[in-house]
């Protein structure tokens, strides 16, 4: 015991070393999550007494990963209200019509919302928006997916919002005693990434696979579409109007038909008039349902029982088994629909829309009800032994009418922090107040918007490098390089940062990575004694931009998937971006920094 502690006081930076590289070498093996591996190295270095107590809970007290959650519920807050929905829907509306420029249009857009949203539901959404945007153009939807997630990635560098990664850094670098980072710190050397980046994918296109998805689908995987029926009431407000005066179809809410009596109408539906009990054949997501749902303009779906309406009680998910006896019928035949004062409300097939109204639709295995009804109706439900996963739905209708509170409090969150007003992470906590106050969003989904995982990854990061520099370690790391950085002319420096950040999150976790070389960054900067700031924004670009691997950045991944590529076509698009993006952010930073 003796000898360990011994050990522990003579080799403690070297041992804290050997920690580290075991990590490096897990993170790379991926047995274990980035998050699993980054608590059990803290745990590490706190059990060889290399961190205590007070130090391993001062972490807590950075603010870098409360601002991350509380950007993570302002998204949430601009998803629920139906703010980002909104813009897909404008942006489908004008690719019909000039879908050429709505190419243009959704890339700038996409750079201009990622600057300021977690870009990770930016990607989610846009990616069935890149289905429906190649078969307007005649692009292969590969030649679309990559470059929307390539600009996406660069419009969160050009804000410290951005990213989760801008966040961390900045935050730890004020830790360290820089002064800290003004929203648009670094939006000028962004900035010069995104031009170059932009450039780079419109000369290297032909890079670009052009085969279709065999896997994805029209939607990429995405979007779960109902068929649902919207019936006009007998007194209702809306007879005698066109249908194309509600406004309410788009992109989440597609018109397939009108039901008058015994006929169903499909061309020319834009001019006709409602007449009361027509029933508007319709194809829509399950928010946009829920939103219809909660309107009270329309009775929805399909019931046994004309006194039993969508509107009561709560709604339910529940997937056909393939058991069913009623497996073939028609859907208004379907035992339960007659047996319990229930309404069903929509019904989504993968991969397919069934038809050709909601009545006739023939039931098949893995068809997935959206059910209304009581809670005794829904208890009866749970007990069927023919339906699946019976369970209260998890979409919500969209809270449109407090849009505008949302879109106020994510600009406030900007304006006052650009302005030095107060602080960013004080400014997004206030606007996080807001919105719960004023129900944009309800606290369980609130919490739910936040990336947990991603909040854990920070904190325990956040401890490693605390341990690091008590150990010594940072210090040691620091003395075996600053000789060999010496002579190195400052913009040399600048680029090494950039380069070395972007081929370690190429490979692991880019908050991971933020968290650990940040330290070691400004310790070289200071024992050179040039200033850092360049230097942090440098590994600040450099832990994002990342190109050329599927797992470089979490929205990689999602654009892997969705478009069935292969690894090669990230590397060979990515590669070259990732050169282009790097040489220009480090000339901008060198010339202007």
């Amino acid at each position: 015991m003796h000898f360990i502690t011994a050990l522990l006081g003579v080799y403690r930076a070297e041992i804290g070393l050997v920690v580290l590289a075991a990590m490096f070498i897990a993170f790379v093996r991926e047995r274990y999550s980035p998050t699993v591996i980054a608590v059990v190295g803290a745990c590490a270095f706190a059990l060889l007494g290399m961190l205590d107590e007070k130090a391993l809970f001062s972490v807590f007290s950075n603010s870098a990963p409360l601002t991350v959650g509380a950007m993570f519920i302002l998204s949430g807050a601009l998803i629920r209200t139906g703010v980002i929905s909104r813009v897909a829907d404008i942006i489908m509306t004008r690719a019909e019509r000039r879908p050429r420029l709505a190419l243009a249009e959704v890339a700038i857009g996409t750079i201009i919302l990622s600057a300021f949203l977690n870009n990770t539901p930016v990607v989610v959404l846009l990616i069935p928006i890149m289905f429906k945007l190649a078969q307007a153009t005649g692009y292969p939807v590969k030649k679309l997916l990559i470059p929307m997630n390539t600009v996406a990635v660069l419009g969160g560098c050009l804000t410290l919002v951005g990213t989760s990664t801008n966040l961390i850094v900045a935050g730890i670098a004020a830790d360290q005693g820089m002064a800290p980072f003004g929203i648009f710190d670094i939006t000028l050397y962004g900035l010069a990434g995104t031009i170059a980046g932009v450039i780079a994918l419109i000369c290297l296109s032909f890079l670009l696979p052009s085969d279709a998805p065999s896997i994805a689908g029209e939607n990429g995987g995405n979007v779960q579409d109902y068929l649902t029926e919207l019936v006009v009431p007998q007194d209702s407000d809306l007879i005698g109007r066109a249908v194309g005066s509600l406004g309410m179809f788009g992109r989440t809410v597609k018109l397939l038909g009108i039901k008058r009596g015994g006929d169903i109408r499909r061309r020319d539906l834009v001019e006709e008039e409602l007449h009361a009990g027509d029933r508007l054949i319709v194809r829509a997501d399950g928010a946009a349902i829920m939103t219809l749902r909660e309107s009270d303009q329309f009775e929805l779906g399909i019931a046994a029982d004309s006194r039993t309406s969508g509107q009561e009680g709560r709604v339910v998910e529940a997937m056909v088994s393939p058991s069913h006896p009623s497996i073939g019928e028609r859907l208004m035949d379907i035992p339960f629909l007659h047996a319990l004062r229930v309404r069903i409300i929509g019904i989504h097939r993968a991969r397919h829309l069934p038809g050709p109204d909601l009545p006739e639709t023939r039931v098949r295995g893995a068809d997935r009800l959206l059910i209304a009804g009581s809670d005794d109706a829904m208890r009866s439900l749970r007990d069927n032994p023919h339906l699946i996963g019976v369970d209260v739905s998890r979409v919500r209708a969209f809270r449109r009418k407090k849009a505008w509170i949302a879109m106020v409090a994510m600009a406030g969150v900007v304006i006052l922090s650009a302005l030095n007003v107060v602080g960013i992470g004080l400014a997004a906590v206030i606007a996080v107040g807001l919105i719960l106050i004023t129900r944009c969003i309800d606290p369980e989904e609130a919490w739910g918007a936040v990336d947990g995982d991603v909040l854990v990854l920070i904190f325990a990061m956040l401890a490693v490098g605390l341990a690091l520099e008590q150990a010594g370690s940072v210090a040691l790391m620091v003395g075996w390089i600053t000789p060999l950085l010496q002579s190195a002319p400052v913009w040399s420096l600048v680029f090494l940062i950039y380069f070395f950040a972007l081929i370690l999150s190429e490979l692991l976790s880019n908050n991971a990575v933020a968290a650990l070389l940040t330290p070691i960054t400004i310790a070289i900067a200071q024992q050179l004694g040039v200033d850092p700031r360049p230097l942090i924004v440098a590994l600040m670009i450099g832990a994002s931009a990342c190109f050329a691997t599927p797992i470089g950045y979490q929205t990689n991944a999602l654009v892997y998937a969705a478009g069935d590529y292969r690894f090669a076509d990230f590397v060979r698009i990515g590669v070259p971006i990732n050169i282009v993006v790097g040489v220009a952010v480090c000339s901008a930073l060198v010339l202007l920094g």
